[in-house]
């Protein structure tokens, strides 16, 4: 299957290696997304980010992931690393998502952490200054990961809503439940890190393509 023969595009995030990166293109993803911060066991340094992003094929997008990074880091991201977007999971507030969607001429994507109602007005506020929104399960209190956790909210909560630019639904997706998840949120895309992992930080080639086929 290729990301093109599928209605669901999917973004594998948090790849380390060659082989998970080549992987995941073979699996049919549209996405392929790249962790900097230190405390996952996912992050890669730049220059490994770089090795790697080189070598994604044609047509599927490469994501950088940070938290709450400062101006100097994003530049050396930026200059470093071939990208295609930036993903902002920290508690970056609306008018700094403006900010570096402006100056760094990237499409940003923003993640907004959801437990229950009183956190989707926050996607609304987002969805009007990022390209694309990501609902992901909120980090439980006193979390070392803003993300990445394996985690799920109540996927009943979005059913049916919309936001002015395109989302991407995360959190606890596996490929045992992806199809689900799709089917009660009505989600287009789809983000996997942990859900297709053998241990912390180490992709599985064949739980990465059974979930992109449960996607489809």
């Amino acid at each position: 299957m290729t990301a093109a023969m599928s209605d669901i595009r999917v973004k594998i995030c948090g790849l380390r290696d060659r082989a998970a990166v080549e992987a995941a293109a073979r699996a049919g993803a549209a996405y392929v997304g790249f962790v900097f911060f230190p405390r996952s066991p996912r992050s890669v340094d730049l220059a490994q980010a770089a090795e790697l992003a080189a070598g994604v094929p044609v047509g599927m997008a490469r994501v950088a992931l940070t938290v709450d990074a400062e101006d100097a880091a994003l530049e050396a991201l930026v200059e470093t690393v071939p990208l295609d977007m930036l993903q902002l999971h920290g508690n970056e507030p609306p008018d700094r998502v403006a900010r570096l969607r402006a100056r760094f001429g990237l499409p940003v994507m923003k993640a907004v952490g959801v437990a229950d109602e009183a956190d989707l007005p926050a996607l609304q506020e987002y969805a009007r200054v990022a390209d694309q929104v990501l609902v992901d399960a909120k980090a439980p209190k006193g979390a070392v990961l803003p993300g990445g956790n394996g985690l799920s909210f109540d996927w009943r909560m979005i059913a049916g809503r919309r936001w002015p630019v395109p989302w991407m639904l995360a959190g606890g997706l596996t490929p045992e439940n992806v199809a689900e998840a799709i089917r009660l949120t009505g989600a287009r895309q789809v983000d996997v890190s942990s859900g297709v992992e053998s241990a912390p930080g180490v992709k599985d080639a064949v739980r990465m393509a059974r979930f992109v086929k449960a996607a489809g």
